[in-house]
């Protein structure tokens, strides 16, 4: 019979449980609790989105039936569905994340010399949202259509490693857009984005910040072309302009000489016209980095596949938020373990105050023979496909 320590504890090993104590206090998110603390709260959550648990029910069933290793797995409270009901409803979202921020700021760094599939050397970021559908009824306060509601999940992606380095959650009707307000632009990063956060006052931001952005231009916007520049039609760029805008508010918003850039799929031959404020690439490094979108698109599909966020275990604006924090965080905690076990990763900063969490030797809880942290022999382009792996599946 195993017995060594459970992996779901092997996994706590790499939170630095000091700098999540110093979010519960920034919030008093323990304040006259006594029984169920934020981090009971924050394991069990973390067990859902591992196992995907299916309700509040499903998660105390499944705890209590290993009652005898809660300890051992860092539970100290008594697991109740009603107790994790009121926690979600009650305890500050914003603990979770900032937690999930911390945890960013560790990852990042261990990613950072993956390669983008760009030959580039600045920092690329991939910009999109994604809807998470809601019953209106149930979640009157998530407005987006007179009969549907929904919340959106507004997500900066960092290309080195696929780390996400900006997360809004807002109600699903507020636009796209409205998110360039709410990024600090990163001096000499490029932004890549769809045609959807096409406006020219937030985009000249980038410009005053001397950041680059790529995106489509839309049929209705109306450029004047200056100069036009030699291009290499074998590799699908079919031209490469320099021009300006000549509606009144557009030129007044953006002043600027902009560049298009026009290429033509050789796949699905659909021609696709791009406007950067970079005018040093070539043309087709340009489209390679617009290609290079799709990779958000991917993150939002398989957080979707793989983490419990498309069914809720609260119905109000807290809950929700705190379950999508903590599925952020799984993310990025998987994302860490993935980097420190593969061969030649980078080892982990350690953890401050690490030790007082520390678990004595159990058996297992998953049915596995072995529990030792799996090892890649590859690097996982998504790490998110270790959490199979890391309960047991």
């Amino acid at each position: 019979m195993n017995a060594g320590r459970t992996i779901f504890s092997q996994v706590l090993d790499h939170l630095p449980w000091y700098e999540f104590q110093k979010c519960v206090t920034r919030y008093r998110g323990d304040y006259q609790q006594k029984s169920f603390s934020c981090w009971d709260q924050y394991l069990c959550m973390s067990f859902a989105q591992l196992t995907y648990r299916e309700s509040l029910r499903d998660i105390e069933a499944c705890l209590r039936s290993m009652s005898p290793k809660l300890y051992h797995m860092g539970l100290r409270g008594r697991v109740a569905r009603s107790t994790l009901a009121d926690a979600n409803e009650a305890r500050d979202w914003r603990i979770y994340a900032d937690f999930a921020q911390v945890l960013i700021a560790i990852a990042r760094p261990l990613y950072a010399h993956d390669p983008m599939g760009v030959d580039l050397d600045q920092n690329l970021y991939a910009l999109d949202s994604t809807t998470i559908d809601l019953c209106l009824s149930l979640f009157p306060w998530a407005k987006f259509r007179q009969t549907k509601g929904a919340v959106k999940m507004h997500t900066l992606l960092d290309l080195h490693g696929n780390i996400p380095t900006f997360i809004d959650i807002t109600e699903g009707k507020v636009h796209d857009v409205n998110i360039l307000d709410e990024i600090i632009p990163e001096v000499g990063a490029f932004y890549v984005m769809d045609r959807g956060y096409l406006d020219f006052a937030r985009l000249f931001v980038f410009t005053l910040c001397s950041s680059f952005f790529v995106t489509r231009t839309k049929e209705n916007v109306l450029l004047q072309r200056r100069y036009s520049h030699a291009v290499d039609k074998t590799t699908g760029v079919r031209s490469d302009q320099t021009v300006i805008l000549t509606a009144i508010d557009s030129a007044m918003a953006y002043p600027d000489p902009l560049r298009r850039i026009t290429y033509v799929d050789a796949e699905t031959n659909q021609r696709l016209v791009f406007l950067t404020n970079n005018f040093v690439l070539p043309a087709l490094t340009i489209a390679l980095i617009y290609k290079s979108r799709w990779q958000i698109e991917l993150f939002f599909k398989w957080i979707k596949q793989h983490l419990r966020i498309k069914a809720f275990f609260g119905t109000s604006e807290n809950a929700v938020k705190t379950q999508l924090w903590i599925a952020v965080s799984v993310y990025v905690l998987v994302a860490i373990i993935s980097q420190a076990t593969r061969p030649g990763g980078q080892s982990l900063p350690d953890s401050t105050d690490s030790q007082r969490y520390t678990f004595r030797k159990n058996a297992h809880f998953t049915g596995l023979p072995s529990v030792r942290l799996p090892t890649r022999s590859r690097r996982l382009r998504q790490p998110i496909e270790s959490i199979r792996l890391l309960a047991g599946h």
